[in-house]
């Protein structure tokens, strides 16, 4: 399995006559399973607990919140 970033960051186009102040910066999440194309034999698991505290069994596929927004929203 590859390693990834859990997110992507790109810079969109600004236009001088967009009327809304612009957001110079957009971030996305790509989960884990999008670079998994199938479930190899023997991935490790969580135990029961970490399973039920992360959301799913498997560490591969473990995605954390996103990135906290500007200002604390």
């Amino acid at each position: 399995m590859h390693a990834h970033a859990p997110f992507n960051c790109y810079k969109p186009f600004i236009g001088p006559f967009d009327p809304c102040p612009p957001i110079k910066v957009k971030c996305y999440s790509t989960p884990p399973n999008l670079f998994m194309g199938f479930q190899p034999p023997n991935l490790p698991q969580f135990s029961p607990y970490e399973a039920l505290k992360y959301g799913t069994l498997w560490p591969a596929l473990f995605s954390p919140y996103g990135p906290v927004k500007e200002g604390g929203n």
